[in-house]
């Protein structure tokens, strides 16, 4: 998503990867400083081996470290074990990636169709199907918000999945779908003759030597597992497990990750690397031109970074490789503010920024309307301790200080740089977004 198109052209050069060192500070800043959690994970791995840097606690009153071992809810990259599972099982010649859903659910099930169309498994793990974002309507995802799966039963998706009228046509749009991956879990498992956890454990996780990446955790797991909380930082109970647990419910550590990412960067020799090599193949992106999906994985359309981000009530996590550099980077939160600027920036998809705090007043300086084209104006406003900025018919973005003239964006990659007069007053601003840098804006008397 762009901000505000870059009126400067040419490509955007490469940036440098963060050293271990960099890593360690910008983590205990997030976790001391930002509070973005009480504790924070990073897996990193690449040629000279994997390591661990970790910052932050179990819970937020609590004395116990964050290290390795530690399990986190990984909510949606969950996905991409799924559409592993799904290739490596056409691999064997289980099932094909275009078989029609009809082909296994019950008779009884009412699978949607337009225009002479089926859904099939391809549709499903692409995210094309035409299914919604949840299988169950907005007021029962509010009503069942702090554990929004636990009730919904096998019969409930059935019932959903007979009566819902596709509104696009099948494989023609890009439309994130955890009703589409959660049903391709379960297509699998019902082919399979077995539930989900068991096909993750004995085809991906046993292979790999993953031994804390499940479903429901057994009592020495429970011991080893960092307590969820929102936004505001109070505890939220786990998510219980579901009859769809393909979307979004695996529990997972730092060190077991980096076991998967060493598989899908070669460094492990496995029986799904031919699997892992295929849901990575890049197909275009009907929604975001800027990105470019797989089977469940997403690939940013100028690099050869492949990820998938997750969150659930109380997490929040991220996981990238460049196949091309063979470097891999997971971030494990146990809150469910956003990491994914973390885990961009740890990947070396975006600059290196660290929130240093200044005086609100100083702000006041730059507040106000800058010209940016005929038609737009960037706005600088300030709440309380907080600092935003508005284009022109788009929401508000909030910006944190790395100086007293320099912001930075979290939500994408963006920087606003004041420059100020003699007395200290902004007379314009620069703005950078994905590498690129905007000319000076005046601002507006």
């Amino acid at each position: 998503m762009l901000l505000l198109a870059s009126t400067v052209a040419g490509p955007s050069k490469p940036l440098s990867r963060p050293t271990d060192a960099e890593i360690r500070e910008y983590i205990q800043n997030a976790v001391e400083k930002e509070k973005r959690a009480p504790g924070i994970a990073v897996g990193v791995i690449d040629q000279s081996g994997s390591r661990v840097i970790a910052c932050g606690n179990l819970k937020e009153d609590g004395s116990e470290k964050v290290n390795g071992d530690t399990i986190f809810e990984i909510g949606s990259i969950t996905k991409v074990f799924t559409t592993l599972l799904l290739q490596d099982m056409a691999d064997h010649g289980e099932v094909k990636l275009d078989d029609p859903i009809s082909k296994f659910l019950p008779a009884s099930v009412h699978a949607p169709s337009r225009n002479g169309k089926q859904i099939t498994l391809y549709h499903l793990a692409t995210h094309t199907s035409g299914l919604p974002r949840l299988p169950f309507s907005m007021w029962y995802a509010a009503w069942h918000a702090t554990d929004p799966y636990a009730s919904f039963r096998v019969k409930d998706f059935y019932k959903f999945l007979s009566s819902y009228q596709l509104t696009n046509d099948i494989g023609a749009h890009f439309e994130y779908s955890n009703a589409g991956m959660s049903l391709l879990g379960h297509l699998l498992s019902l082919k399979a003759g077995t539930n989900y956890e068991t096909l993750v454990k004995q085809r991906i996780c046993k292979p790999l030597g993953m031994e804390s990446t499940c479903v429901t955790l057994d009592p020495q797991m429970k011991k080893r597992l960092a307590a969820g909380h929102d936004a505001s930082g109070k505890p939220v109970d786990n998510w219980t497990p579901s009859d769809f647990p393909a979307d979004g419910e695996l529990r997972s550590s730092a060190n077991d990750l980096l076991k998967f990412l060493a598989a899908n960067l070669g460094f492990m020799a496995s029986g799904l690397s031919n699997a892992m090599s295929e849901i990575r193949a890049p197909r275009e992106n009907t929604e975001d031109p800027s990105e470019k999906v797989g089977l469940a994985w997403m690939i940013k359309s100028d690099s050869t970074l492949v990820w998938h981000n997750g969150g659930t009530g109380g997490y929040r996590s991220y996981l990238a490789f460049s196949p091309a550099e063979r470097r891999g980077i997971v971030v494990l939160a146990n809150s469910n503010k956003e990491v994914d600027d973390l885990g961009e920036t740890l990947a070396g998809a975006r600059k290196l920024h660290l929130v240093r705090p200044i005086k609100p007043e100083i702000f006041d300086r730059y507040s106000g309307s800058y010209q940016f084209d005929r038609k737009r104006t960037i706005t600088f406003s300030r709440k309380g301790q907080r600092y935003f900025l508005r284009v022109t018919g788009q929401r508000a973005f909030e910006m944190f200080p790395e100086s007293e003239t320099r912001f930075f964006l979290k939500d994408l990659d963006g920087q606003a740089t004041f420059v100020i007069d003699n007395a200290g007053v902004a007379r314009g601003v620069i703005w950078e977004q994905d590498g690129e840098t905007n000319p000076e804006m005046k601002k507006l008397d």
